[in-house]
């Protein structure tokens, strides 16, 4: 958080509770002077992501927290929606393509976008809102920038793929790319999420991307020694190099740099675009 919580709340993770979250945290907006279309925007991400827990957090018919915290920084609130859960996983009776989570919604009205943990561990979904929406800078009819990061955790496995598939799917959507680029992009997702889950470091996938003038630079890490190698090595179809996936991507690179632990860790770099 950005600072001292000045909201929180606690109560169990049940649809008619939704409501009250909304309205305590568009209050908040209200005092520092929220529009009236971000304190929309403000309420809906709150309602998608206390729905997740709500739908996805506990087994059917068990009663279980929801807690939240508010921050303000400046014209900005950053709210945390946390739960003590099974994470992101579907019911048996789900198909895992329809978890129904909002995540590409959630990142299309927030200017700051992280969901960390991991099966058994609960989960914790944070965003961040500006008062104003940002305006896109347009120069001599040039296509607007949007730079902003968004920032994943998912336990690697089989709930990694539909998460990311839909985030990724909507920042490749916001850039503007065609249908071909948007779906190269998702498959390049793809390959990462069916990866080994023990070359992603602690088992969970860390992702950031960024969007902006056409392109998204999506960082993939930290990995362990050898992780982001054996990714690519993946890529390359049985038809040798000329049929290899990286060649969907603008670039596509193993870099290395600390983490946030501390230490070295591998990163794997691709950049794509539209």
């Amino acid at each position: 958080m950005s600072g001292p919580p000045q909201l929180k709340l606690a109560l169990p993770a049940r649809s008619e509770n939704v409501i009250v979250v909304r309205q305590a945290v568009a209050g908040l907006g209200e005092a520092i002077g929220f529009s009236e279309q971000r304190l929309a925007d403000l309420k809906t991400v709150v309602s998608e992501a206390c729905n997740n827990v709500v739908l996805h957090a506990y087994p059917e018919g068990e009663d279980g927290p929801i807690e939240i915290e508010a921050s303000t920084d400046g014209d900005a609130i950053e709210v945390e929606i946390s739960d003590h859960g099974s994470g992101f996983r579907p019911r048996p009776d789900e198909d895992g393509a329809n978890l129904g989570l909002g995540l590409p919604l959630i990142a299309s009205l927030s200017e700051g976008f992280e969901i960390s943990g991991a099966a058994g561990r609960g989960t914790r979904t944070r965003v961040r809102l500006l008062a104003e929406a940002p305006e896109p800078a347009h120069t001599n009819g040039a296509v607007p920038t949007i730079a902003m990061d968004t920032e994943l955790a998912i336990a690697a496995g089989e709930v990694a793929r539909p998460i990311l598939s839909r985030v990724i799917g909507a920042l490749a959507a916001r850039a503007d790319f065609s249908i071909d680029r948007l779906a190269d992009t998702v498959l390049l997702g793809d390959a990462v999420t069916s990866h080994q889950p023990g070359d992603f470091t602690d088992g969970l996938l860390g992702v950031a991307i960024r969007d902006g003038d056409g392109t998204l630079d999506v960082r993939i890490g930290p990995l362990v020694e050898g992780g982001g190698e054996r990714i690519l090595s993946e890529m390359d179809l049985p038809a040798g190099d000329r049929g290899s996936l990286r060649k969907l991507a603008r670039s596509i690179r193993v870099t290395t740099s600390e983490a946030p632990g501390g230490g070295a860790a591998e990163y794997l770099e691709i950049e794509v675009g539209r």
